[in-house]
């Protein structure tokens, strides 16, 4: 059977002049036969409605109920039902329509555009880039967006189209963009025929510091044929094909209001298993959050207060000097700052107020290494001591022209880690969730201290894996079998 399949109402509805393609009548597949039992089928629906309850609905309905991937998806429908739910997803999309189309040069000029667009294609080269994020946003074959300027540019309607309302002229690029389409993946299906799962890995080959090196990745990919995983490598721009995945890893250093925390967002949206989720990512980014949490816990941790602009001076009497100073988001030991008096103190809060109402004065304790220890499904999973960068208080010192160097590190095998550190540690990572967590802390003279919970931990060949070798990469593609195989039970 043709690994995917084109769905249309009515036979006539797949013109004679039309492609040879995989097509089959609604009809047909609501009936179920051999389409019921083909778990890996992919299916773009072409039906002339998806209006709720239409026969349209009710194919990508059963499309997902079978485990098929479809395209619209239920969710994307409902979404696209109503201008009050798709409009709570087109705030990004507005600030592009105001950008591309504001340029043009004031004069007469039309207040409205129709644009029309094929699995994210369109004719008009100037706006390609706004049909490329509308299909990331709404994965449907054929929309009709309408633009209007109401002081800015802004969308003011989006509808699916049915390929039965196309001129001629719309129906070549209609197939254009279709075989596009296909040729991007689903005319690939040797993955599908020796593999039982499709892990997709997020990653930025540009990034200064990522959380894995091109090596960790590799072993990713070669701890996934071993276990009957497909795993690739993707991109930002792979955005739209997220759906076409069982799974995410997201191997780029992540951030809200960040493509990341999309990627996140969509591939939990679309029931996939990812680390990490949303919610970790949301509770580890913020230290402000972080540091509550801890608190409200009674996890151990360096005495913390959350500054305001008109409480900064509590922190000579609450912590004390030295003090750290740091941004509610930072990653790699940026924005973390040390003031050894009020002097270095007013002017580093300075800085920082520019940029956030709140941030964290911090008590600085020094020892020679930091524990990092990997959790994973509630499980200690590594153990590593990363040693403070050379005459410098942190473990990585940035320079002020971007250059920035590393300390050294000892990998360790979690028997012989401090009981107490692991025990510790496992309080807080079970906090955030049940996913893949870095626990940093720190092992002072009154015990372990938390210092901070990491959604996105590193994963670097010749590091983190010094002990564990390739079973550090295998333990974690395992865990996203076992969870995708319970799914698959009917479990979560």
């Amino acid at each position: 059977m043709a690994e995917h399949i084109l769905l249309v109402e009515q036979p006539g509805d797949w013109k004679s002049g039309f492609p040879r393609l995989p097509v089959v009548t609604a009809r047909d597949y609501l009936a179920g036969g051999g389409y019921s039992a083909d778990r890996e089928l992919r299916v773009i629906n072409l039906c002339r409605s998806y209006r709720y309850l239409s026969i349209g609905y009710y194919c990508s309905l059963l499309a997902e109920a079978r485990g098929h991937k479809a395209i619209p998806s239920v969710r994307t429908i409902q979404e696209l039902a109503s201008r009050d739910i798709y409009s709570l997803a087109t705030e990004e999309l507005d600030a592009l329509v105001q950008k591309l189309l504001g340029r043009r040069k004031p004069g007469l000029q039309p207040t409205a555009y129709e644009l029309t667009t094929f699995f994210g294609q369109c004719d008009i080269k100037e706006l390609q880039p706004l049909a490329r994020q509308i299909f990331e946003t709404f994965r449907c074959p054929i929309l009709r967006v309408e633009l209007r300027l109401h002081g800015t540019w802004r969308i003011g309607a989006i509808k699916a189209l049915p390929i039965g309302g196309l001129s001629p002229e719309q129906e070549e690029g209609f197939f254009r963009a279709l075989e596009w389409y296909l040729s991007q993946r689903w005319r690939q299906p040797r993955a599908r025929l020796s593999y039982k799962y499709d892990l997709a890995i997020l990653h930025d080959p540009t990034e200064e510091l990522p959380p894995s090196n091109t090596k960790a990745l590799q072993s990713f990919v070669r701890a996934g044929k071993a276990l009957g995983v497909n795993v690739e490598l993707i991109q930002r721009k792979d955005f739209s094909r997220l759906a076409e995945y069982d799974a995410l890893l997201i191997r780029e250093t992540t951030k809200i209001g960040h493509h990341t925390f999309r990627f996140a967002k969509k591939a939990d949206n679309e029931g996939m298993v990812v680390f990490d989720d949303p919610e970790s990512i949301m509770r580890c980014t913020n230290k402000v959050y972080l540091a509550e949490l801890l608190e409200a816990n009674r996890i151990p941790r360096p005495k913390t207060l959350i500054l305001r602009k008109e409480n900064l001076l509590e922190t000579e009497e609450a912590v004390g000097y030295p003090v750290v100073l740091k941004i509610p988001e930072g990653s790699f030991s940026r924005g973390v700052f040390k003031a050894e008096d009020r002097a270095e103190l007013t002017r580093i809060a300075g800085k920082l107020f520019k940029d956030s109402d709140l941030i964290l004065a911090q008590e600085y304790l020094y020892t020679p290494y930091d524990w990092r220890i990997g959790i994973l499904g509630r499980r200690p999973l590594y153990a590593c001591k990363y040693f403070m960068s050379g005459s410098h208080w942190q473990i990585v010192k940035h320079e002020v022209d971007g250059k920035h160097e590393e300390g050294t590190f000892e990998t360790v095998p979690i028997a012989d880690v401090p009981q107490e550190v692991v025990r510790t540690a496992l309080k807080a990572a079970n906090l955030i969730g049940d996913g893949l967590y870095g626990v940093d802390m720190k092992l002072t003279e009154r015990g372990p201290v938390v210092i901070e919970v990491n959604d996105n931990p590193n994963l670097d060949a010749g590091v983190e894996d010094k002990v564990l070798g390739e079973d550090l990469y295998r333990a974690i593609i395992g865990e996203f079998v076992t969870r995708l195989d319970r799914r698959r039970a009917g479990g979560r």
